[in-house]
């Protein structure tokens, strides 16, 4: 039986949610072009590496060539010095982009983060139409990206879907992520639905799994399919038991981006 794609880049594929990746899109192509700026572990007979920099136009270009669909994620996963979320975000999004319209390709499923919209409040209930309010120049980045992938939607027919993921791990580490988690299987099934969907567009859906308190409405993205299959409510005990509640008046307790809305301009923690 065919599979719906030929080949399939992940960029980030070294990184923690990269490497479940690789293991869950498997079925979905004959070989996953594997991506990353270091070293890329224990390759599979259906994949392949290359090692590079996204702020190297050159060598994205090379590796978008024969490719089907991108699952770009790969980037500085945190809050950096500017340049460097220049480089490898913004600057390396943009060759990705420019790469899948020269190459031909169809779709772009992307990483984006809840740090886009970290300065909403748990209780506003927002939806993905909610005007974007970046906690960080990370998330700035992330705002950058769903732009860039709205433009080369509207003007090129490339299709994207940002994924504005919370907290993926292997369980809750904190009480936050008792709402925040996004299970690993659940990240594949949610991306596997981003490649999979018939028709896509522009789409933005929130990363989250089935817990118990859903701090967002994400029924905007119903198009995709996605089912999650996971929550957090077999971790509660544990982790209520383990980790002190939090002041519920504190800014990382009010807004979605949690501790990110707590850090400063990380050019000046940088020159400490």
């Amino acid at each position: 039986m065919s599979k719906p794609y030929n080949t399939i880049l992940i960029t980030g594929a070294a990184g923690r949610l990269g490497t479940e990746l690789r293991r869950g899109l498997a079925p979905l192509a004959d070989l996953l072009r594997l991506a990353d700026i270091g070293e890329i572990k224990n390759r599979q007979p259906n994949e392949e590496a290359m090692i590079f920099d996204l702020a190297d136009e050159a060598a994205v270009m090379k590796a978008v060539e024969g490719v089907d669909a991108i699952v770009h994620f790969g980037g500085v996963p945190l809050e950096r010095p500017w340049e460097e979320v220049l480089d490898a975000n913004i600057r390396g999004s943009y060759h990705i982009y420019e790469a899948a319209r020269k190459h031909g390709v169809k779709r772009v499923v992307y990483a984006s983060s809840v740090h886009a919209i970290g300065y909403h409040t748990l209780d506003a209930h927002i939806d993905t139409n909610a005007p974007v309010r970046p906690d960080s120049l990370y998330g700035v980045s992330k705002c950058f990206v769903e732009a860039l992938s709205r433009f080369y939607w509207d003007k090129f027919g490339l299709e994207s879907v940002c994924l504005r993921i919370f907290s993926s791990f292997p369980e809750p580490a904190d009480r936050r992520m008792l709402w925040s988690w996004l299970s690993f299987d659940d990240c594949v099934r949610l991306v596997t639905a981003s490649l999979t969907a018939p028709h896509v567009g522009h789409t933005i859906s929130f990363g989250l799994s089935d817990n118990a308190v859903k701090p967002v409405d994400n029924s905007r993205a119903g198009n995709l399919g996605y089912l999650p299959q996971d929550n957090t409510e077999g971790f509660r005990a544990k982790v209520e038991a383990e980790k002190p509640a939090a002041d519920p008046k504190a800014p990382s307790s009010v807004f979605l981006g949690g501790w990110f809305v707590d850090i400063g301009h990380p050019n000046d923690e940088a020159s400490k």
